[in-house]
């Protein structure tokens, strides 16, 4: 039982020794075929080895071929299409021959026009050409004889190939040398540019401004003003193109020289028509030595020709530069050829102007000032507009500058009017006859003149102007028309102290009243219901003037009439006896017809009364003092006044009225012998002048 266990054991180890040496000898067998296989490897090798190094040689003699060819391909492609471009030259400068030819033959404007344009292009289309030869040229020939060099060292190819391929690169060379800046300098696209050039300024020379002097109208200062087109959209597009034409063959320096030479004189020209002379005189003594009224005439057409200038004729200039020179440089060309037009032409007109500014500062020039200064401020934005940019801020600069010297020369004359009025008191002596003044009535007329509404607000600007820069722009100066009002009572004040001065210096009692009474009743009477009246005052006006010529009236009245009626006083007659009486009445009586005579004879010598009103009103006012005292110490004293005939009450009213009237009289008795005591006849002689101002405000203080 024990055996058959061991037997058991031994059995699957016997089997799994015999599995061992079976795979063992196996094991020697694979190794020994690998060792064959690795020695027929090896011999594959070697074989393989071998072919490489002689394939080798073969494949880069190849690879040499190949870069070789392609090299001398694309030196041979290039140096053929500079042949082709050299042979498009040809064809485009015979073609530029050809057009030359049709253009010249052409004579209606509008085809010559379109010709032009196809000569252009052509002109365009050969300077490309010319510049593709002169830019690849080089490049083309450089590459040529790069490969013609590699060619002789290496000896890739056969001589004659090499020598005919050195030919054709020294041909090419000396072709590129000797012709292309021949064709650039001296060919005919030179000859084509110079043609442009005259075609440039010979267009632009058609081009003028139309209906000059219908658009300035003398008689209508407010009338419109529009700019015009100075071409039509075809000359215009000439001008653009040649313009560019040009610019892009270097000759945008010779374009400019003559777009400015001939738009200048164009512009020139056509505000000449205008006729405008007077900016020949200039300088500040010059302007002093014009006649007044040329001057003034003067201003007045600089002023129209200012505004048609900047409006019109510049306008449309900025418009045509634009339109020409607008796409050269990215447009940084065209505003500084307009303003080398604009200033040569506003420089002249600027000059006038600071020659009125700067020149003496009358009284009767602030006006044309003020005209000059209101035309610029109206001028302010349609000079902002066309002096636009940094080009045109020298122009802008002068413009203000003359703004500035108006505004300080209107301000100098108005100030100095007011010194002149007040240091004239010493220089002219007042009126013998007790008239009104010329320096008031200038005055009066002058500040009436300023205060219309054609001048009020301008003043008023000028005021708050100078008063701004005075004082700074932070600063709040007074409104416009307290500053005005302040400056005109200055020269009314001025002008008051003026009369009182004068009114001092008569030596006779009546005649300061009579002078006091004409001149401050003229100023009331000319200055009420004015512009003048309403910015002083009806207060200021009737307690500084109208209150002042009543005394002045009352007074006169005191002085002269009333001593008269203090004459015929009847209270000394009521203590006389009967023969007392009618010899102290009749002694007043001879006294009263005496003064009378006296006074008559100095209204008819020495007082005026120029204003009719006035004068009525004194007349009215005499009669009702004289003529009832009279009549009733007639009338009183009638018994003891007979034997002489005296003049009755009517008739020394109707004397009164002749004294008043200025007309020459003689009064009358109820008969022929009827005469005054003492024998003196009773006359009005003389005439009074009525006040005719005159329309002109020109008159010196």
């Amino acid at each position: 039982m024990a055996l058959n266990e061991e037997d058991t054991k031994l059995t699957p180890l016997e089997f799994a020794c015999s599995d061992l040496k079976t795979l063992l000898q196996t094991s020697s067998k694979m190794e020994e075929s690998l060792g064959k296989m690795d020695k027929k490897f090896d011999l594959l090798d070697e074989t393989l080895s071998t072919a490489s190094r002689r394939v080798s040689p073969l494949q880069s003699l190849a690879m040499a071929t190949k870069a070789l060819d392609t090299r001398i391909n694309r030196a041979v492609t290039l140096a053929l299409a500079l042949l082709e471009s050299f042979k498009v030259t040809d064809s485009l400068q015979l073609k530029l021959l050809e057009l030359s030819s049709i253009l010249s033959a052409e004579t209606t404007p509008k085809k010559r026009l379109k010709k032009l344009l196809n000569y252009v292009d052509c002109v365009n289309q050969l300077n490309a050409a010319i510049n593709s030869i002169s830019q690849e040229g080089e490049p083309v020939i450089q590459k040529l004889q790069e490969v013609v060099e590699f060619l002789s060292r290496t000896k890739a190819t056969d001589q004659d190939r090499t020598h005919r391929l050195r030919e054709t690169l020294f041909t090419l060379k000396a072709l590129y040398e000797n012709e292309v800046d021949a064709m650039k300098f001296d060919g005919l696209l030179d000859e084509a540019l110079l043609n442009l050039q005259d075609e440039y300024e010979s267009i632009l020379q058609l081009l003028r401004h139309q209906n000059i002097k219908d658009q300035v109208q003398v008689d209508d200062k407010e009338a419109e003003i529009v700019a015009s087109d100075l071409g039509t959209e075809l000359e215009v597009e000439v001008l653009q193109r040649i313009s560019e034409t040009l610019a892009a063959n270097d000759c945008l320096d010779i374009c400019i020289d003559i777009y400015l030479k001939v738009r200048y004189r164009r512009a020139a020209k056509a505000l000449m028509r205008l006729n405008p002379d007077y900016l020949r005189t200039y300088k500040p003594e010059e302007i002093d030595a014009m006649e007044w009224e040329t001057l003034e005439t003067a201003i007045s057409l600089w002023i129209q020709h200012l505004k048609f200038a900047v409006k019109t004729v510049l306008v449309s200039e900025k418009k045509l530069c634009n339109q020409v020179l607008g796409n050269i440089m990215d447009g940084v060309v065209w505003p500084l050829c307009f303003l080398k037009i604009a200033d040569k032409i506003m420089a002249v007109f600027f000059r006038f102007g600071e020659g009125v500014a700067r020149s003496s500062k009358e009284p009767h020039k602030l006006f044309q000032l003020l005209d000059i200064f209101d035309s610029l401020e109206k001028l302010k934005p349609e000079f902002s507009d066309t002096f636009e940019g940094e080009a045109g801020a020298d122009i802008r600069t002068r413009f203000r500058e003359l703004t500035k010297l108006l505004v300080h020369g209107s301000s100098k004359v108005f100030w100095e009017f007011g010194l002149k009025i007040e240091g004239n008191s010493d220089a002219y002596p007042p009126p013998q006859d007790g008239s009104v003044p010329k320096l008031v009535r200038y005055a009066i007329n002058y500040l009436k003149y300023l205060t219309t509404d054609a001048y009020k607000a301008r003043m008023a600007m000028v005021l708050w102007t100078e008063q701004m820069w005075k004082v700074g722009t932070l600063s709040k100066p007074e409104t416009d028309e307290n500053l005005l009002q302040d400056a005109i009572t200055n020269v009314m004040d001025a002008l008051h102290r003026n009369i009182e001065t004068k009114r001092l210096s008569y030596r006779d009692k009546i005649l300061p009243h009579v002078f006091a009474m004409n001149t401050y009743w003229y100023i009331y009477m000319r200055t009420r219901n004015t512009e003048l009246g309403k910015l002083l005052g009806d207060e200021y006006m009737k307690n500084k003037y109208k209150v002042v010529a009543e005394e002045s009236a009352y007074m006169y009245q005191k002085q002269s009439w009333g001593q008269l009626v203090k004459l015929l006083d009847k209270e000394d007659l009521k203590r006389q006896s009967k023969e007392g009486l009618g010899s102290l009445a009749r002694a007043k009586m001879e006294a009263f017809l005496k003064g009378f005579d006296e006074i008559s004879q100095r209204h008819r010598g020495s007082y005026r009364i120029p204003d009719r009103n006035l004068r009525e009103q004194i007349k009215e006012s005499t009669i009702k003092l004289l003529v009832p005292v009279y009549t009733e110490f007639l009338n009183t004293f009638s018994a003891v006044l007979r034997g002489k005939l005296y003049v009755n009450p009517d008739q020394l009213q109707g004397f009164l009225g002749h004294i008043f009237d200025g007309s020459d009289a003689k009064l009358k008795g109820r008969d022929s012998k009827d005469r005054m005591v003492g024998g003196n006849s009773l006359s009005v002689e003389g005439e009074i002048m009525d006040f005719r101002r005159s329309r002109s405000i020109s008159s010196n203080v």
